[in-house]
């Protein structure tokens, strides 16, 4: 009778400064060896931004486009799949197949990584109820002025304090985001392991190396944001070079 061993419990190493530029080198090399998929990919996201703002600016709500901007990126964990899944291939020198790797994406649904997303899209809506809760303790009684073609309201004292106090939220919630998924996420494509210990490995990453992760977090939010200024268009470099650094990564910071 075959016994079946519970599999090794991820292994957290020591990472340095030297990793993430070793890392950053081989996404760049990846999204050169296979451009054309990384900016398929990478248009999910840049798609996703041109209809938030569409509809933000047609409502007349134009100041809720850059909290909407600035997390849509973190709800595509099946597109990040993408990415490391062509980092993956290269790595052991298979061939780049697209179907085949659509059906790597796909097949996922039947894995760990929908957990995972249902973690970060509630994660993200009790964002959204936040923020909309920070936006009425600070501006709720303040005389409104339309948004879309006025800023002047957010240079009052109150909209001042209220983008003080949200950027400094906000920076929190995305910073415990990122533990919790730095690592956890091409894990869960790579390891037959649940999304649970995924992340408690992740949040462990970052807990035992917190000066290098946390600078690769900071690294990856400036990167994305200036990605977004140009109409998002420079999502179509700075998506596919981090999605496939970050498998590098997690190779290099993971046993």
């Amino acid at each position: 009778m075959s016994v079946t061993h519970p599999p090794a419990a991820p292994e957290i190493n020591l990472v340095e400064s030297s990793d993430l530029r070793i890392s950053l080198a081989a996404g760049w090399r990846d999204f050169r060896r296979a451009p054309l998929l990384g900016l398929v990919f990478a248009a999910v996201y840049v798609l996703g931004g041109w209809l938030i703002t569409w509809a933000m600016t047609t409502k007349g709500q134009v100041w809720w486009t850059l909290p909407a901007s600035a997390g849509f990126p973190i709800l595509g964990p099946f597109i990040a799949c993408g990415f490391y899944e062509i980092s993956r291939r290269l790595e052991k020198g298979e061939p780049l197949v697209a179907s085949e790797i659509f059906g790597v994406i796909f097949r996922q649904k039947d894995r760990q990584i929908p957990a995972m997303a249902a973690v970060i899209v509630v994660y993200f809506l009790f964002w959204n109820f936040l923020a909309h809760m920070i936006f009425a303790l600070f501006l709720g009684n303040a005389t409104m002025t339309n948004v879309s073609s006025s800023l002047a309201v957010f240079l009052s004292p109150q909209g001042l304090a209220m983008l003080a106090f949200g950027t400094a939220v906000g920076a929190a919630f995305a910073t415990l985001l990122f533990c919790l998924t730095v690592v956890s996420l091409p894990m869960l494509l790579d390891r037959e392991v649940d999304f649970v210990t995924a992340m408690l490995t992740s949040f462990a990453l970052v807990r035992e190396n917190p000066r290098v992760m946390l600078s690769w977090g900071a690294l990856i939010a400036v990167c994305l944001f200036l990605g977004m200024l140009p109409a998002f268009l420079g999502l179509f470099v700075v998506l596919p070079l981090f999605g496939h650094a970050s498998w590098h990564l997690y190779r290099r910071a993971i046993t």
